[in-house]
Order: structure tokens, then C-alpha cells, then sequence
């Protein structure tokens, strides 16, 4: 009998890919607090996002740990979700390749129609303090395995 060992790892490309199956990503540039933010959107475009510790991003750079909250909303009817992340957290950036951009919102579990995703930003822009709202296409998003999280299933 051949005592064998065996090694698991987990592909982060394929998972990345999987996570960003029918998704859309926006962009935005908004130099203000992470809840005033939160709580214009919520107040606009008659959403609840809260802060998830849950899903809260970890990276590790320089020797260091570096936390990057979310902010998830889903929505009461469908399966749409939505997911506010902080793209900085003292001094780096959980997308590197987007340095200018404060915020990420990520919409996924059902399709955002191009009409839609055109109204959602135009309502976005009128925030005070927006400076910027842009799509980002996910193949043009060089670190996107940064943006995946794993929900922790609840079990009775």
C-alpha cells in the first residue's frame, strides 16, 4: 500500500470568475465617509445598506493586515444584491489598478439592465460630493480576486 499525500489548494482565477458571473461593477469616486455615503443611498434610491462584518475584505501587504469593509443590501423582492465596498483603508487600496475611486458597488445574483445600471448612476452622481461614477467591466479589473468573499452558510 502506497502512502500517498495529497495537497488541496483552490484556484483563485476560476473562483474570481465564478464569484463575477453576471455582475456589474461600479465605480465611484465620492471623498466622504463610508455611512454618510451608505445613508444618501439608502435615502435616494430607497435601499438598506448595513455594514456586514461577515464579508469585511482582509488583505495582507507589507507584513500587515488591511480591512476593507462591505456594505450589502439585498434586495426584498428577486435575487438581486447589492455590495458597497470601501476601495481604501489607510493608505491602500483593495483594487490597486483603481487608486482614484473611493467606492466599489457590486450587483450580483441577478442581471442589472443597461437602462437600469444608466439610472441607478445618473441618481448616484447626484450625491453630494460624487465626483465620478463609472462602469468597470470585470475583464478590465486586474485584481478582482480581492473583491470575492465567502458567505458563511447557516445551518439549524
Amino acid at each position: 500500500m502506497s502512502d500517498r499525500s495529497f495537497k488541496l489548494s483552490l484556484n483563485n482565477h476560476d473562483l474570481a470568475e465564478a464569484f463575477f458571473e453576471e455582475t456589474r461593477l461600479l465605480g465611484i469616486m465620492a471623498p466622504i465617509k463610508d455611512y454618510q455615503f451608505c445613508w444618501q443611498l439608502n435615502n435616494l434610491l430607497r435601499m438598506d445598506f448595513r455594514i456586514n462584518h461577515d464579508i469585511e475584505i482582509r488583505l495582507q501587504k507589507k507584513k500587515r493586515d488591511y480591512f476593507f469593509s462591505v456594505f450589502d443590501y439585498k434586495e426584498p423582492t428577486g435575487s438581486l444584491s447589492h455590495y458597497l465596498y470601501n476601495n481604501q483603508f489607510e493608505g491602500e487600496y483593495l483594487l490597486p489598478e483603481f487608486k482614484h475611486l473611493d467606492f466599489l458597488w457590486l450587483m450580483r445574483d441577478d442581471w442589472v439592465n443597461d437602462a437600469e445600471l444608466q439610472q441607478r448612476m445618473n441618481t448616484i452622481r447626484s450625491i453630494n460630493g460624487v465626483q465620478l461614477v463609472v462602469e468597470l467591466l470585470p475583464e478590465k479589473v486586474k485584481n478582482k480576486e480581492h473583491l470575492v468573499f465567502l458567505t458563511r452558510i447557516n445551518t439549524l
